[in-house]
């Protein structure tokens, strides 16, 4: 069955309420847009989730998926420990994803019961959609190509079209974490013209691809950004179908790029 929802969201630790306390109100319009994104997967009855995330058990050489049959949300590392929070994996679907995509690509499998904060802002904040439906985790590869990330997306794109389940993908990424003097990484102006160039080119789906794969080494270096290969293997998700970008949100209060995009398919 095709691809049922594909979308870019951010997990900044802000949008956790407990977390981010009285800064909770200036990220209110991406907390809309995860609001939108969660009532989407609702009315399209979603089985399984995946999340293409850039933290957690990333490997140099290897993709990764997270095959723990439960897995789990705790932000104890940002001082909040929520009541349990659990999602079942899918064991069955990641087996098939494993072997499937063996033949062309090193693929590291781990079973790590609490999600990687990549994945478990996004899993938190669409809990109530997720209620009986399942999560698999996917990491890129630190040193592989932006190529080698593109041509994942497309054989992912065939096991899903292949698969009898509804399936929607959401690429966890921050763009951008060099844009102000306040920003985690320091400032950089070459962090707004990162995060310019890649929405401009995520504007234009018939060229986006081509372009962002494109994008200059040192200036992705100099962005600081930790978002850019989920986006590209989504891109690669997406190659070949008809899809409309619908850019809801960016926001850069806090000096990260926060973008929440849709890709209507």
């Amino acid at each position: 069955m095709p691809l049922i929802n594909a979308s870019i969201r951010p997990h900044s630790p802000l949008l956790i309420p407990e977390i981010s306390r009285a800064n909770y109100k200036f990220l209110n319009k991406t907390s809309v847009a995860y609001q939108r994104l969660a009532a989407d997967l609702k009315a399209q009855d979603l089985d399984t989730l995946i999340i293409i995330s850039p933290h957690g058990a990333l490997q140099d050489q290897a993709f990764s998926l997270n095959i723990s049959p439960e897995v789990e949300v705790s932000f104890q590392d940002f001082g909040f420990i929520p009541p349990r929070t659990s999602f079942k994996g899918d064991p069955l679907l990641a087996d098939s994803l494993k072997d499937q995509l063996r033949p062309d690509f090193s693929i590291q499998l781990a079973s790590e019961k609490n999600l990687d904060y990549g994945s478990a802002i996004p899993a938190y904040l669409l809990k109530e959609a997720l209620a009986s439906k399942k999560i698999i985790v996917i990491y890129p590869a630190g040193e592989l190509s932006l190529s080698d990330h593109f041509k994942l997306g497309q054989k992912l794109r065939e096991i899903i079209n292949a698969s009898p389940k509804r399936i929607a993908v959401i690429a966890s990424s921050d763009l951008s974490h060099r844009l102000k003097r306040k920003s985690p990484g320091g400032y950089s102006p070459k962090g707004a013209k990162f995060d310019n160039k890649l929405i401009e080119y995520l504007n234009e789906p018939k060229s986006a691809a081509e372009n962002v794969l494109k994008i200059d080494e040192n200036l992705r270096k100099s962005a600081g950004e930790c978002g850019l290969k989920p986006i590209v293997i989504l891109l690669g998700l997406l190659a070949g179908q008809d899809w409309h970008p619908e850019n809801l949100v960016y926001q850069t209060d806090f000096g990260v790029g926060y973008l929440s995009l849709d890709c209507q398919i």
